[in-house]
């Protein structure tokens, strides 16, 4: 099936499943405990994500010191952001998936299954690439003239080389020498 009918189907399917059960959870139990459990499982979200998010930050860190990469728990960090994203989304549907991400060992399995699945690629400094020192210099196409080898061009001043003579040979700290006309 394809991801773009996939989309679809979840944007239209899920609301209208979170409609039929807030139906079915508000005739049970009335609609302001139904509107009171939602803004609660809302704040729920917000403290689980900062008691969890805070002790997978501390792990992570642990980790980098050590000089490990923490593809897993990049992974889980990513995990309790969408649950708490599905608690902060009205609806019991939704917290039920929210609620779920936050246990731990369940979390654990979906982003070792993740990782697993994952292509990851490490770049570490020093690797290929450009470097400091490389002699690169961007210049516009007007800035630069082709010159034989062993051959100077213009008046011989350079600002590269503590030159102080604009290429029309003005001196530039100089208010009075105006540019040819």
């Amino acid at each position: 099936m394809p991801l773009g009918l996939i989309l679809l189907l979840a944007l239209i399917g899920l609301p209208l499943i979170e409609i039929a059960v807030f139906v079915e959870v508000g005739s049970e139990i009335g609609a302001v405990p139904t509107i009171l459990l939602t803004v609660l499982t809302a704040l729920a979200g917000t403290v689980m994500l900062r008691m969890q998010g805070l002790s997978l930050l501390t792990r992570m860190r642990a980790e980098m010191d050590r000089g490990e990469v923490p593809g897993e728990d990049i992974v889980q960090g990513a995990l309790i952001v969408v649950a708490s994203f599905l608690l902060l989304v009205p609806g019991f549907v939704t917290d039920a998936v929210g609620i779920a991400l936050f246990i731990p060992p369940l979390r654990a399995v979906i982003a070792r299954a993740v990782v697993r699945n994952a292509r990851v690629t490490v770049v570490r400094p020093g690797g290929p690439g450009p470097r400091r020192g490389d002699g690169v210099v961007d210049l516009d196409p007007d800035a630069w003239s082709d010159v034989a080898p062993g051959e100077r061009g213009g008046n011989g001043e350079t600002p590269w080389r503590g030159g102080r003579r604009l290429t029309d040979g003005r001196d530039p700290r100089d208010p009075s020498d105006e540019p040819p006309r």
